[in-house]
């Protein structure tokens, strides 16, 4: 489920274009985080959960060099199966500072199954990103791009991202940014929408942003993902409101462990 996994990577409202001076100092999490999210279906007019997300982030080593290790499985319950097929995996490594060093997903989403990879480097002040793609028919496609602005994978923007300084937002303010996977690079926008309250799987109420991640289709912008994040300095994703082919999905938050700071966005 791409328009998922995009969701929860896709919280990004700082990034600076135009430079690839892609480290940031991380005040969102902590090493030992583990977010659970319920997925749901809209089957003939009635919400069916289907499945469920964990993401979890540690302290790890890549190359010898002190690192964040994050990774994101999706999975679709057995009844699920019998009508879509949803197994995803993705893994990134970051720096300590936030900046992109490896990315793989691997996606079973019913009778295909693919595999994306992205590795990142910065030579010369600019960002050289290495992609591959195993297709679903054995067909592997290898690409290489040298860019000036900071790009991300779909897992390492939802770290660098929970960083972001809401202060100051206006209804309406929108963010362009970069995002790669096994083959392209995809230009998309996240606008602001505005502060609402949000109950999640839990039994919790928090007080969340309200964002809307779009991308250009034909020539006009089109919402792909409505979500509500944490009004407080984790910026958790607590729901996710999601457009995909088939028809209409939601993901909400069931659970977190080691969260950096406490949940101040907690309505009580």
């Amino acid at each position: 489920m791409k328009q998922l996994l995009m969701a929860i990577a896709l919280l990004i409202m700082s990034i600076a274009p135009g430079t690839a001076q892609c480290k940031f100092e991380n005040t969102a999490f902590k090493s030992g985080e583990f977010l659970t999210y319920n997925l749901y279906f809209n089957w003939k007019f009635v919400w069916v959960k289907v499945g469920n997300a964990s993401m979890s982030t540690v302290e790890s080593k890549y190359h010898g060099k002190q690192a964040y290790r994050a990774s994101l499985i999706t999975r679709s319950s057995s009844n699920a199966d019998k009508f879509f097929v949803m197994r995803d995996t993705l893994l990134c490594y970051n720096t300590t500072q936030l900046e992109p060093l490896y990315f793989r997903k691997g996606a079973r989403e019913g009778k295909r199954y693919t595999v994306d990879e992205a590795s990142f480097s910065y030579p010369n002040n600019k960002v050289h990103i290495k992609q591959h793609r195993l297709r679903h028919n054995g067909e592997n496609v290898y690409k290489e791009w040298t860019r000036s602005e900071c790009t991300y994978d779909m897992l390492s923007i939802f770290l660098r991202a929970r960083s972001f300084n809401p202060e100051g937002w206006k209804k309406g303010t929108r963010v362009n940014f970069p995002i790669t996977d096994g083959t392209q690079i995809t230009p998309a926008v996240l606008e602001y929408k505005g502060k609402t309250t949000v109950k999640a799987d839990n039994g919790v109420k928090y007080r969340c942003l309200q964002l809307s991640y779009m991308e250009k289709d034909k020539g006009k912008y089109k919402e792909i993902v409505r979500f509500f994040v944490t009004d407080d300095s984790n910026h958790v994703p607590v729901r996710l409101d999601m457009s995909l082919k088939f028809g209409a999905a939601k993901a909400f938050l069931v659970g977190t462990k080691g969260v950096k700071s406490k949940m101040t966005s907690v309505v009580h």
